[in-house]
């Protein structure tokens, strides 16, 4: 007889231990999966409002990478180009900023009394603490101070990158040459709209497409061909806004006859940066003046639609004054960092040192170029980035530039081997740039009037703009709208930057 417990009660006794032995599991599992979100939680939220230049927000595989290379998580709100400067403002008077907040060069003067009412950091002070921040331009650094105080960290740019986009193609087809002059761009212009370009047999193309900007539109870079000082030039002991300038007017009377004789799309005061590039993206139009860096992007995204779609570059085009270009300091924006949102000094450390941590070579290559073997390939020391990879790299990581500090200087940021065609043209036409550029004068400048009224003063000045190029007022009026920007505070401007720049010992 065989001693012990009946085998119906060993088989529900080793089921027992095997659920056991799986809840057990479970729980440990469970235990280990709560461990790491915890530690995901423990990390600091770093929040960020930034431009959206793309349709397509960044790969969330990338934002992840970045988020556990700097053990932070990130808390980005994307807001598209054409609507950002607005939403900015919006967040700014609602104190619903985020931590770190996003400020477009032109926006700059916007925010100005905000920063010196004391809505944020002043972080100067602290860059020494940081190994990469530290090392941040000097010069660059003072262009964007205020009041001799770093207050944001700068996204650097060259000088200026502006300059002609054109089809190709479309110049081939008509057995044009790429344009020299002012003249000689308004011929191609004028033949893009009329002598069938594309070779369809339709009335279905135009030269030129521009949107309701005045600065990054085509308008100011127009203007520097035709020797319109950039904002203010001095002339004796006293600063002119350009707008009084005969190169400013010169300007508006071409583009009233680009208007007048539909070269240009005739919606060009309203329309959105958005429609502009896809009128050209879709081969309605053949130029496109702005950023020389956007050819390459606009190029793929042509293919896309027309195979046959070539693109060219222009950055010298002679005006009645020689080459002129205009240009900004070497930072396009800032970060500044909200007192609202940031409630102590530790908290504004930990958003710094995420900055910082971007700059080291294993974040910054990784927002720069993407993921090894899916957007880029190592040869050496080098990049090289696929052609058959480029329609990825737009669409997942192109946006992702516009969290780069300081990226044109960083060291750590590796070399490309060899660059798309038309991006190694932009970048060597705008290092070309260099040599003909016209500087604003009141840059570092103050004064109070501008800083309190520059939104009111700007406005009289674009609608002026715009009205006389739709024909909506002639050249008295145009004067009259400038003698109402003196009156409103113009003139007050005018008095300060002349006292400042004089004072701070400029020759006459």
């Amino acid at each position: 007889m065989v001693s012990g417990k009946p085998n119906g009660f060993r088989s529900k006794g080793c089921a027992l231990l095997i659920l056991l032995s799986l809840v057990s599991l479970l729980l440990s599992s469970c235990m280990g999966r709560k461990d790491n979100q915890a530690s995901i939680d423990d990390r600091p939220v770093v929040s960020i409002m930034a431009p959206l230049h793309f349709p397509h927000a960044p790969d969330p595989a990338i934002i992840d990478e970045i988020e556990k290379l700097t053990n932070t998580n990130l808390d980005i709100e994307w807001v598209p180009d054409g609507i950002y400067s607005d939403k900015m403002n919006t967040s700014l008077m609602t104190n619903s900023l985020k931590k770190a907040t996003f400020v477009k060069y032109t926006d700059y003067n916007l925010v100005k009394n905000s920063v010196r009412s004391g809505a944020f950091w002043e972080i100067g002070p602290y860059l020494d603490q940081f190994a990469n921040l530290r090392q941040l331009n000097e010069d660059i650094l003072n262009q964007s101070a205020l009041d001799d105080k770093v207050y944001g960290l700068y996204t650097e740019r060259l000088s200026s990158r502006q300059g002609v986009i054109i089809r190709e193609d479309w110049l081939e087809r008509l057995k044009m040459d790429k344009p020299r002059t002012i003249d000689e761009l308004y011929e191609v212009m004028k033949a893009f709209t009329y002598e069938d370009p594309d070779g369809n047999g339709k009335a279905d193309t135009f030269g030129i497409a521009d949107r309701n900007d005045l600065i990054f539109g085509v308008f100011k870079t127009l203007s520097s061909y035709f020797g319109t000082p950039n904002n203010w030039t001095v002339s004796g002991h006293e600063l002119i806004p350009e707008f009084e300038t005969e190169p400013y007017m010169d300007t508006m009377n071409f583009m009233r006859k680009l208007y007048d004789e539909r070269i240009i799309n005739q919606e060009f005061a309203v329309t959105s940066k958005e429609v502009q590039r896809n009128l050209f993206i879709r081969g309605k139009v053949g130029v496109y003046i702005g950023s020389m860096l956007d050819a390459q992007r606009l190029a793929d995204a042509a293919k896309v639609v027309n195979p046959a779609a070539r693109f060219t570059l222009v950055n010298r085009i002679e005006g009645p004054h020689g080459y002129k270009i205009w240009s900004i300091p070497n930072f396009n924006g800032l970060y500044l960092f909200s007192k609202k949102a940031i409630k102590t000094e530790e908290e504004l450390l930990q958003i710094l040192s995420f900055f910082d941590r971007s700059m080291e070579k294993d974040v910054a290559n990784l927002m720069k170029y993407g993921f090894e073997g899916r957007h880029y390939k190592v040869e050496g020391n080098q990049v090289e980035l696929p052609l058959e990879s480029q329609e990825l790299r737009s669409n997942e990581l192109s946006v992702l530039y516009t969290l780069m500090i300081a990226d044109l200087s960083n060291p750590n940021i590796m070399k490309v081997a060899k660059q798309d065609s038309l991006t190694e043209m932009a970048e060597r036409l705008s290092e070309d740039n260099e040599k003909f550029i016209v500087r604003d004068p009141t840059v570092g400048l103050k004064s109070k009037t501008y800083d309190e009224k520059n939104v009111e003063l700007y406005k009289i000045i674009s609608d002026a703009t715009y009205n006389y190029i739709l024909g909506h007022l002639d050249e008295a009026g145009y004067r009259q709208e400038i003698e109402r920007w003196k009156r409103s505070g113009g003139s007050n401007v005018v008095q300060e930057y002349t006292q400042d720049y004089f004072g701070n010992g400029n020759a006459g």
